[in-house]
């Protein structure tokens, strides 16, 4: 167990949740993720989150498709991936949610007492 949670972890957490508001393309999740962290200070680095997808491919929790992106295929001819729960994705990202849960709650702790004891 880390000190704290894992910035892959912490993006991977994100990432699923995404895959279930089907959000489905890694730019367009990074994208949507800058923004929502911006008030924060945080950018989550492009590399890691293309890393994060593919550990969550070879875990057996998403897969892949390919599309084009436009409507029109005669005239847009970018090719997306679209990411996808498996099967069992669904059940094995709860039980990857549940457990990022029980650390975030214990880096919840160890950082409020940090501020309790040193700036309170």
């Amino acid at each position: 167990m880390g000190f704290m949670i894992a910035q892959r972890a912490y993006i991977k957490l994100y990432l699923i949740t995404k895959v279930e508001q089907r959000r489905g393309y890694g730019y367009q999740m990074l994208e949507e993720m800058k923004e929502e962290f911006r008030p924060f200070g945080y950018v989550p680095p492009q590399s890691e989150i293309y890393r994060a997808l593919h550990e969550l491919v070879q875990e057996g929790i998403l897969y892949r498709t390919k599309q084009l992106k436009g409507s029109d295929p005669s005239v847009d001819f970018q090719e997306i991936v679209l990411y996808h729960f498996t099967d069992d994705g669904a059940d094995k990202a709860a039980l990857y949610k549940k457990q990022v849960k029980t650390d975030l709650d214990r880096c919840i702790g160890m950082l409020q007492k940090a501020i309790k004891d040193n700036y309170v």
